[in-house]
């Protein structure tokens, strides 16, 4: 029998996702992938994984699998997230791995304040690749696990039935919630489209992410941006971040299964750093923009990927938990009934 995990329960909306499919929006595919990359990517860190291996996005409401093979090491990445393992639910924080035998249950338990996610599996999860990727973009079912989020009694296919021998590893730090950063833009590509008044607006007023959310886009409320002659144009190429507004005045922030063009003018695109800030994001939470320069941008971006390097680079090892640290409990007085006879 191969290995993999059982699925339990699936959450709300659980799909396989790696870095995406790109190079192939010419003909109409997005390129998906990862909601938030750097927390996929750190999941793969932690069990030892390639940065890009196919790990299992969360959002909102956790899945719970039963283990399917002799042992697996499996982490999670995401601020406000752990996972209670067995009966007694005993609980691992994210940014730390842990090593599970067969017939252990493990559930994803997603905060109140998080939204996403990533759970990962040493070695990787097994599912055929379509355009070289594994994401899996439901709108045209490709990819993952048969094009579609997880449900009850799948079987979810492992590349190893046993995990490797080696020490756990953790992050030096606590993952941190990003809940209060603006989200910071360039503004256009069509930003002339736009009565002034609008682009203060949307730069000064607070949005609300809607209720209509998901890996496509976002639908924000908040005030009504004012075009200056019209929301028709010719359409045109639209990337992961972009902010369309259509006749109706709110704007939609587009993600990473959006559309591969589009006929509404885009007053900002969200900077690359803070595409993973704002795939954290749920309904109902605000969003403020702050804007920047294209050149801030590239160098936000650099300074972002020297700072997910750092945390991979001081990956530390945990130590036992189930070991006894004798000169603590020395030091620390602990043990009581037990006297050496010597004054």
């Amino acid at each position: 029998m191969s290995a993999g995990l059982k699925v339990l329960a699936p959450g709300l909306h659980t799909t396989v996702q790696d870095l995406g499919r790109p190079g192939y929006q010419a003909i109409g595919v997005p390129v998906s992938g990862a909601l938030d990359g750097v927390s996929l990517r750190l999941a793969n860190a932690l069990v030892g994984n390639p940065p890009g291996t196919p790990a299992l996005e969360i959002l909102m409401s956790g899945p719970t699998f039963e283990v399917a093979a002799d042992t697996v090491r499996v982490a999670l990445a995401g601020a406000g997230t752990s996972l209670a393992i067995g009966p007694e639910k005993a609980r691992v924080v994210a940014g730390q791995s842990a090593t599970l035998p067969g017939g252990e249950v493990i559930e994803v338990v997603v905060g109140r304040q998080s939204a996403c996610c990533y759970l990962a599996v040493e070695g990787g999860i097994t599912v055929p690749l379509v355009l070289g990727s594994a994401s899996t973009y439901v709108r045209a079912a490709i990819g993952g696990l048969d094009g579609r989020a997880l449900r009850r009694s799948d079987f979810v296919p492992l590349a190893t039935a046993r995990a490797s021998h080696r020490a756990e590893l953790r992050l030096s730090s606590p993952i941190a919630a990003t809940g209060d950063q603006p989200i910071r833009v360039v503004l256009g590509p069509q930003q002339e489209y736009f009565i002034e008044e609008a682009v203060a607006a949307f730069l000064g007023a607070e949005f609300r992410i809607s209720q209509s959310a998901d890996r496509m886009g976002m639908r924000l409320d908040g005030p009504f941006l004012q075009h200056r002659h019209g929301w028709d144009i010719v359409s045109d190429a639209i990337m992961t971040g972009a902010i369309q507004v259509p006749g109706s005045g709110q704007p939609i922030l587009l993600l990473a299964d959006h559309q591969t063009t589009g006929g509404y003018p885009k007053i900002a695109t969200v900077i690359s750093a803070d595409l993973p800030v704002v795939g954290r994001r749920r309904p109902g939470d605000a969003l403020r923009f702050a804007p920047v320069t294209v050149e801030t941008a590239e160098q936000l971006c650099r300074t972002e990927e020297r700072r997910l390097a750092e945390l991979v680079a001081a990956l530390e090892p945990v130590r036992a938990g189930h070991a006894l640290d004798l000169g603590s409990l020395y030091d620390g007085n602990l043990i009581s009934g037990v006297v050496s006879g010597v004054e």
